[in-house]
């Protein structure tokens, strides 16, 4: 609206200077002509007395040659009258056309390089105000605020890019909490299966009974920590979570983590836990790595008896999709379920934050377990890898590692 307002003014006052010009070079006609009519009187009256005198003298001496006189007389007369005349008036009409021209493409050019623009950074002002930040700004070299556009044009586009990092910065945040949340339930399922079986009488020892009293501590010590972390990095990025770089020895932390976790579980361990050193790792990150496999284990694979075997392999017998950076041994933990396993349409997206596959039917979860056990993995310099058997799922972790002599 405010774009045709400010074009009907220009036309308007384009109107008035063009009535103006009219009325000025109208009045000059006027006066040319008054100008011309005084010149023929005053130059040129003299003259014409001298022939007409001489033509009536030619009259009264009979001569043959008075009309032809007369009448040449009257005829240069009309010719000079005519010519002058004409003369001022093309000449007036060639100046009138030029300056209407002139003014014209005057008002044109202010409409074009100076009005217009303006027109068109408040309206995008207007988008930009109602939160539409996808439309763009055209830049024009020809106007003389094409830098100022450009200028402001960049603005909308670092405010994109800054509304984006807000964005990403969010989905980070609720990512943080989400994780941190979903690892709070492994350590609170053993406190829970702990708790039940002091409430049954199961301890029937004085040993066992501090056991379950120690395991218990130790899960709600875990439990702390997590809920530390969440509230220390509840407004920071997923990548400031915390994971320590030191050497780990496995063979005790995985026999502790069967000992504590294992109440209610079908565990077998095929063999004896090798031993060696975890090297570029996290104690308790490998905790919540192991934890979470099991955890999914006894949840999809329910009362089915889950399988551990560990070994050290050679860099070189790695699979081709399995990356562990800067080793010189891998310790290779497999943990296997006799479940249905995962559908193989899910396989590629199973490391996801938030994605559920069809095996998860109607249990709980919110989808990021692998997606926990994958980023830890990778921020330890290990690798995870999930393969489907015809008799359930294997979960391999690779961690970097040096075997104990």
């Amino acid at each position: 609206m405010k774009r045709h307002s400010v074009r009907n003014n220009i036309i308007k006052m384009l109107i008035v200077f063009m009535c103006a010009i009219t009325i000025v070079f109208g009045w000059l006609f006027y006066r040319e002509k008054q100008d011309e009519t005084r010149r023929i009187k005053d130059d040129e009256y003299g003259q014409y007395i001298v022939e007409l005198n001489e033509v009536k003298q030619l009259y009264d001496s009979g001569s043959t040659d008075a009309d032809e006189k007369l009448d040449a007389v009257m005829n240069e007369l009309r010719e000079q009258k005519l010519d002058t005349g004409k003369s001022g008036l093309r000449n007036i009409l060639i100046i009138y056309i030029v300056v209407l021209c002139v003014v014209i493409v005057l008002f044109l050019y202010i409409y074009v390089c100076v009005l217009r623009p303006f027109d068109e950074l408040e309206d995008y002002a207007s988008h930009l105000a109602a939160g539409d930040m996808d439309t763009k700004l055209k830049y024009r070299r020809v106007n003389m605020f094409g830098s100022f556009t450009w200028a402001f044009d960049h603005m909308r586009t670092e405010i994109v890019h800054a509304r984006r990092r807000e964005q990403e910065a969010i989905e980070n945040n609720k990512t943080v909490i989400a994780t941190l949340s979903h690892d709070i339930k492994t350590p609170i399922a053993s406190i829970r299966g702990y708790a039940e079986a002091l409430v049954m009488n199961m301890d029937a020892t004085q040993e066992r009974r501090e056991r379950y009293a120690s395991v218990i501590m130790k899960k709600c010590d875990e439990v702390t920590s997590i809920t530390n972390d969440m509230f220390i990095h509840s407004l920071h990025d997923l990548d400031r979570l915390v994971v320590k770089s030191d050497e780990v020895e496995i063979k005790p932390l995985l026999e502790q983590i069967l000992s504590d976790i294992g109440l209610g579980m079908d565990i077998v361990v095929n063999g004896d836990i090798t031993e060696a050193v975890l090297e570029h790792s996290d104690s308790g990150r490998v905790v919540q790595v192991i934890e979470n496999i099991l955890s999914n284990a006894a949840k999809y694979a329910r009362d089915t008896e889950i399988s551990i075997v560990t070994e050290c392999i050679s860099p070189e017998k790695l699979p081709r999709n399995v990356h562990v950076s800067g080793a010189d041994m891998v310790y290779r933990l497999s943990i296997k379920d006799h479940g249905t396993g995962i559908p193989d349409k899910d396989m590629p997206f199973i490391y996801e934050k938030f994605y559920r596959g069809e095996n998860s039917g109607d249990e709980p979860g919110a989808g990021l377990g692998l997606f926990i056990v994958h980023y830890l993995m990778d921020r330890m310099g290990g690798d995870v890898e999930l393969v489907n058997h015809a008799d359930g799922l294997e979960a391999v972790l690779y961690f970097a590692a040096r075997k104990v002599c």
